[in-house]
């Protein structure tokens, strides 16, 4: 039987802090989304997730749609992963991405490992595409040089990422989604994270991104 949740499992969240934290997920997604769209240009799923999420983050009602926006782009996930595909390795973990900023609006004010996966789990996705993409796990990794915090602004790229790449670009130094997301998260995601358990072990590489992540904005 599953446990009933308490008193003691609940948490603080705000709406001011939800809406937050949604749209810091779709700002980390929407950096992936050119993976997504270059294997799979006629498939409008993971982009509408994201668009929800920005919806809901700017105001707008937690909706039955967008809820389903969630869902179907985890469905273009499951699509692009399956061996009769012809999408790229990076696609999936695109679409996954949009599909938890779309889903980041439905973070529970639990005291709950998992709900970690809620504000987190579109940027570790993100950043997964990232490495598939690349085919080197280092554009992963929170380490970015001599980039100062503050540099970039929300939603900026610089030349060189992943996304700037697939969309024909010249390489440049840049800096990857895991490591934008630790630098431009909004004040509401380090307060959320610091009332919830830390992220829970498991889930492959992208569990080891989100904990990598998780633990930098936690310090």
């Amino acid at each position: 039987m599953e446990a009933v949740p308490t008193e003691s499992d609940k948490i603080e969240l705000s709406e001011h802090e939800l809406r937050e934290i949604a749209g810091y997920a779709a700002r980390c997604a929407r950096r992936a989304l050119p993976l997504f769209e270059q294997s799979l240009p006629a498939d409008p799923r993971p982009r509408d997730a994201v668009d929800a999420a920005d919806v809901f983050a700017a105001g707008g009602r937690r909706t039955g749609a967008l809820r389903q926006s969630a869902w179907a782009a985890y469905r273009a996930a499951q699509e692009a992963a399956s061996p009769a595909s012809a999408a790229s390795p990076a696609a999936a973990d695109a679409a996954r991405a949009a599909s938890h900023a779309a889903a980041a609006a439905y973070l529970h004010p639990l005291a709950d490992a998992h709900q970690v996966k809620h504000v987190l789990g579109a940027a570790a996705h993100a950043a997964r595409a990232e490495e598939l993409a690349a085919e080197d796990l280092a554009v992963g990794d929170l380490a970015v040089g001599d980039v100062a915090v503050g540099d970039l602004a929300v939603g900026e790229s610089r030349p060189g990422t992943v996304a700037e790449r697939a969309a024909g670009r010249s390489p440049a130094a840049g800096v990857g989604t895991l490591e934008w997301a630790c630098r431009h998260a909004p004040p509401a995601v380090a307060a959320v994270l610091g009332r919830l358990p830390a992220a829970p072990p498991g889930g492959g590489r992208v569990g080891e991104l989100m904990r990598d992540l998780d633990a930098a904005l936690r310090a």
